[in-house]
């Protein structure tokens, strides 16, 4: 393979980077669910809001900043997004009310969006040959897991000595030190005839093209459960959680309270995504991409609905953290490179933006449902059938999705 057809290239290198410490922040939001209301005193539904909010912010954000990244430049819309990031972060920490941390997190979804998957994936679509592009993407994804794996943990671990709010501070530092990885991001120049599509024409092409709506439906469900899960799978794991045995394999490897376990149960699904998403990857090059969004789809349904129904113990808290992160982000690049697929390449940051603003919709919805419905009846038992109930319908509603270029474009 020549260098110029190698897969880790420059832009992929960097952006898998930034993707890893802007999730292993975001990832760990979950872990400072509890800490937070009980130093305050709030109802589990606050936080809870902070959030979705964040998570609706960054849908919000996600089309805003790959707008401004193909019309202004990727490092740019990277870097604006990274300062959103740290000075949400900053004021988030001396923040003493819901309604300051709410609005704060306007500020941090905001800065997930510019240095996560819309801008990025963009970025790294373009500077990928075709034969190595579904798999360069994955292995972008797949960096947003390794983040996972280690944002909740580290976080427990310095919630060990530090409060939360210390810990907020070092994690706008380290959002900040990766900028220093800007210069490699640099995309390559487009093809002429992807160039001289307006904006304005692919945006009303896929507005009006079927495909481009089931996608965006089917991404809702995607939003919602990861959503709740990294919000809220923490504490249902503390307090749900059968006691973890001493003498036992966790117990022995040092996890000896549900609250470890908890972390370490976000950690562990993102961990598993990796391999969960580089096979993705490797999947979308050589099988239907709809078909493997419905299977992902219907196998997270069927893991939540068994897991929910039976005793939460250890052992399934670990099985079923295993059976998830098989599928976590593995969506991701699968809805990406259908999108770029269907629509081309040269706004595949805005389109993708538009049907990842579905997902954080998803995702509003299920860490505030979550945190309502918990102070309502005091669990989390319904929020979770609501989960089965959307992702049965995004593994149904993929299936008619037509994988060709869009006819409009096709005779352009």
């Amino acid at each position: 393979m020549s260098k110029s057809q190698s897969i880790f290239t420059p832009v992929l290198i960097a952006g898998a980077l930034i993707i890893l410490v802007s999730f292993a922040i975001r990832a760990s939001f979950g872990v400072f669910q509890i800490p937070i209301s009980e130093e305050f005193n709030w109802p589990r539904a606050e936080f809870s809001l902070a959030i979705a909010i964040q998570n609706l912010a960054w849908g919000i954000g996600q089309p805003l900043f790959a707008a401004f990244a193909e019309r202004f430049g990727d490092r740019k819309a990277i870097f604006l997004g990274a300062i959103f990031y740290a000075v949400g972060l900053v004021l988030s920490s001396f923040a003493v009310s819901p309604g300051a941390i709410q609005l704060l997190e306007v500020m941090v979804g905001f800065g997930v969006a510019g240095t996560g998957f819309g801008v990025i994936l963009a970025v790294v679509g373009r500077a990928s040959t075709d034969a190595n592009r579904s798999m360069s993407l994955a292995i972008a994804t797949a960096a947003g897991s390794g983040g996972q794996v280690i944002g909740a943990p580290i976080a427990e671990w310095m919630l060990g000595f530090m409060n939360w709010s210390e810990v907020f501070l070092i994690f706008a530092a380290a959002i900040l030190l990766v900028l220093l990885s800007l210069p490699m991001m640099r995309a390559p120049v487009q093809p002429k005839a992807e160039v001289d599509e307006s904006l304005r024409k692919i945006l009303g092409t896929a507005l009006r093209d079927p495909s481009y709506a089931m996608i965006f439906i089917g991404f809702f469900s995607c939003g919602y459960q990861l959503g709740f899960i990294t919000a809220h799978f923490p504490a249902f794991v503390t307090e749900m959680c059968g006691p973890i045995q001493p003498g036992g394999v966790l117990h022995t490897l040092g996890i000896t309270t549900t609250s470890a376990l908890g972390a370490v149960a976000i950690s562990m699904i993102g961990l598993v995504n990796i391999g969960g998403t580089l096979l993705a990857g490797w999947a979308g090059n050589r099988y239907s991409k709809k078909y493997l969004l419905a299977g992902i789809y219907l196998t997270r349904t069927i893991a939540a609905g068994l897991f929910i129904m039976m005793p939460i113990t250890p052992t399934t808290v670990i099985v079923f953290s295993v059976v998830m992160g098989a599928t976590w982000l593995a969506t991701v690049p699968l809805t990406a490179g259908l999108v770029g697929y269907i629509f081309g390449l040269r706004f595949m940051g805005t389109l993708y933006g538009i049907v990842f603003l579905s997902h954080q919709i998803g995702s509003f919805i299920g860490v505030w449902l979550g945190g309502r419905l918990y102070d309502i009846y005091g669990d989390y038992t319904l929020v979770w059938w609501v989960g089965v109930g959307v992702g049965l319908l995004s593994a149904i509603i993929h299936l008619p999705i037509r994988e060709s270029r869009s006819p409009a474009l096709a005779q352009a």
